[in-house]
């Protein structure tokens, strides 16, 4: 199999990345998740068959870049989770701030497309940097949080993607006497917290 037949599903289109991302709600897949399409398969049992389609879909990735990786798939909620860890070259599959995994995730969820037919809202994460970015992400929502609850005087916080904002704003839901909400457009959009 050819690079590019591997990294490019077969009629593939690129698509507007931010509008599917975990912060966004794409309620057509929520609601494939919660009824029985035409296969006769519940919600969960989709997630886990998108889990699998994605993992055979990695599974090959790996083998054509000689890389190591041991991959698991979950079902958190009603999103398949697919990870991809134990390989020494894994770091390359996240890249700078985790653009190349944004990309990898991004033609994942098309693979899964093209055989369930369904837009898939598939995570995945390579060597742990999401799971350790929520952690980061988390943490400075509640630090934010506190500091502006106690100084009682908003703060902006720099520009993030869709995945980041969804941290923070959970993160900033869970601690009383403020709230947050996403300000700007595009690559400018950003968490404010302010007090209530």
């Amino acid at each position: 199999m050819a690079h590019d037949d591997l990294l490019q599903p077969e009629g593939a289109q690129a698509q507007d990345q931010q509008s599917d991302t975990p912060a966004e709600v794409d309620t057509a897949a929520e609601q494939s998740t919660d009824e029985q399409d035409g296969s006769g398969l519940s919600g969960e049992e989709l997630l886990v068959e998108e889990g699998e389609i994605a993992g055979d879909y990695l599974e090959q990735l790996l083998d054509v870049l000689d890389y190591d990786g041991d991959i698991d798939m979950d079902v958190e909620g009603r999103r398949a989770v697919v990870s991809v860890d134990g390989g020494r070259d894994l770091g390359r599959l996240v890249g700078q701030s985790g653009d190349v995994l944004d990309a990898l995730q991004e033609l994942t969820r098309l693979a899964v497309q093209q055989q369930t037919g369904v837009r898939s809202r598939l995570m995945l994460d390579v060597a742990g940097w999401r799971a350790g970015k929520r952690t980061e992400l988390t943490r400075l929502g509640t630090t934010v949080a506190e500091r502006v609850k106690d100084s009682g005087e908003r703060e902006e916080l720099k520009p993030m993607t869709p995945f980041e904002r969804k941290i923070v704003h959970d993160a900033v839901a869970s601690v009383d006497g403020v709230y947050s909400e996403s300000v700007g457009t595009d690559s400018s959009r950003r968490v404010v917290v302010l007090p209530e």
